[in-house]
């Protein structure tokens, strides 16, 4: 069996006090939130992903999308008071969190971001979200977010 990861996510965690359960799974390059959700047995739905775009301005930030939804960057730029938005290239998503794309976790990063968040996340009981490595998922009550994070609720997300 892999070990358990310390990543700066899970050491963020443990100094705030947050209950959390830790999660390994096999991960497949491109895979994307429909394997570790099938690894898992968890609804696609409550896994959380974590993107880092930038506005127009080329300033970062974060959104944390339900795994089986796209991000409407239309609608997110008109809410978040942007003329536009789009994901980060890899290379520079990486430079801004500290993490690997895909093993992006919103807790721990390297630079202090503005985190937005699908308000229907905040509907579910649990959600599974990247703990900062590959194959490492945390569940937790969506709840830290806001604690944590600071995160600030948006209605962005697509079918698909």
């Amino acid at each position: 069996m892999a070990k358990i990861p310390s990543t700066n996510a899970t050491r963020l965690l443990r100094q705030h006090g947050i209950a959390y359960s830790e999660h390994l799974y096999r991960y497949e390059e491109k895979g994307g939130t429909a394997v570790s959700a099938r690894e898992l047995a968890v609804p696609e739905h409550a896994v959380i992903k974590t993107l880092v775009f930038e506005d127009d301005q080329r300033r970062p930030f974060i959104i944390l999308m339900h795994g089986d939804r796209q991000v409407s960057t239309k609608e997110l730029a008109r809410q978040i008071g942007a003329r536009s938005v789009a994901p980060c290239k890899p290379e520079v998503a990486d430079r801004h969190s500290g993490y690997q794309v895909g093993g992006t976790s919103p807790f721990g990063t390297k630079k202090a971001m503005p985190v937005y968040v699908e308000a229907s996340v905040f509907d579910l009981d649990r959600i599974w979200i990247n703990g900062g490595s590959k194959g490492f998922l945390l569940a937790l009550a969506p709840s830290v977010l806001i604690e944590l994070l600071a995160a600030t609720a948006v209605r962005v997300g697509l079918e698909g």
